[in-house]
């Protein structure tokens, strides 16, 4: 386990893992679970499940993350509260797949962040990653049609998804900014303060006449997204881009559509075309390419500031 938490791309192919099912999963409870609550639900029952693990190092850090209390709302906000309801509240207007497929800009946004705010610029070897990776997910978008493609349509709950990485996007680059604490306690802390932001949405949403339907399958999916893609997910990836940068990090979510399909063949019975073959293979050799040599380009801006 020891060796597993050192390693960078074993990490984040699990948290994307994880976020793939996820998706899936949150469209099938469009419906069932409405989006604000599901998206507190989530991380008030990951802050439940996970402060038992860290309360002794939650307690030492403290004092760390108080004095750096504004980082702490920001980074709480963009990557807890905000990215995950905006999501939700898209997959109520659009599909998991293009969802899946959306995620696959969120290198690319990263890119733009890290060059914006830090006046960080990629390695010709990554540029030329992650445009090779986006080839691959335009072949998975349009079945290996360019007219399929040409035609393509965002619609509102896309707009909603994109807005959301954008957000999401500029929270993987402020990472580097984090308190130096241990990534549970930051990300324990980041939980409950996330879950403190979403709740008066929540509030206001049931007030509005929504509810939990679905019975036992419901509170089950909710269960899951409590744990594998928030609480082991976000500290998987956390330590990715502790261990080798944001931008390299980042490539790892072309691994989403990837996964996602996978998971479509195996519980909603959709068939494997040779599109999808192609696409993955080329989604797989951009992550290669842009992260080859990563861990030694990416490791010193990617340790947390120590002011």
């Amino acid at each position: 386990m020891r060796s597993f938490w050192h390693s960078a791309w074993g990490l984040l192919v699990a948290a994307n893992l994880f976020w793939a099912g996820n998706i899936v999963l949150g469209r099938g409870l469009v419906g069932q679970v409405p989006p604000v609550t599901l998206s507190w639900c989530r991380w008030f029952g990951a802050f439940v499940v996970a402060i038992g693990f860290a309360w002794p190092r939650l307690r030492a850090d403290a004092p760390v993350m108080l004095r750096h209390w504004k980082m702490m709302l920001l980074l709480s906000a963009t990557g807890i509260a905000s990215y995950n309801t905006m999501a939700y509240l898209g997959l109520t207007e659009t599909t998991a797949l293009n969802v899946l497929l959306l995620q696959s800009a969120t290198p690319l946004i990263i890119v733009l962040w890290a060059f914006a705010l830090f006046r960080e610029t990629p390695s010709g070897r990554q540029a030329a990653g992650v445009t090779l990776s986006l080839f691959g997910v335009a072949v998975i978008a349009g079945r290996g049609s360019p007219e399929v493609l040409w035609h393509l349509r965002l619609n509102p709950g896309d707009l909603w998804v994109l807005a959301a990485l954008a957000i999401y996007a500029f929270y993987c680059v402020m990472l580097r900014k984090r308190p130096a604490v241990h990534p549970l306690s930051f990300l324990v802390a980041a939980m409950g303060i996330g879950s403190c932001m979403i709740l008066p949405f929540m509030l206001w949403e049931i007030a509005s006449g929504a509810s939990i339907h679905g019975g036992l399958p419901s509170w089950i999916g909710i269960a899951y997204t409590a744990v594998l893609p928030s609480f082991i997910a976000y500290l998987f990836f956390n330590r990715g881009v502790e261990l080798i940068g944001a931008g390299a990090a980042g490539q790892s979510m072309h691994l989403m559509p990837l996964f996602g399909s996978v998971l479509a063949v195996l519980f909603l019975h959709e068939r494997f075309q040779l599109y999808h073959a192609a696409g993955i293979a080329m989604i797989g050799a951009g992550i290669v390419l842009a992260s080859f040599k990563a861990s030694r380009e990416m490791r010193t801006v990617a340790r947390p500031n120590r002011t």
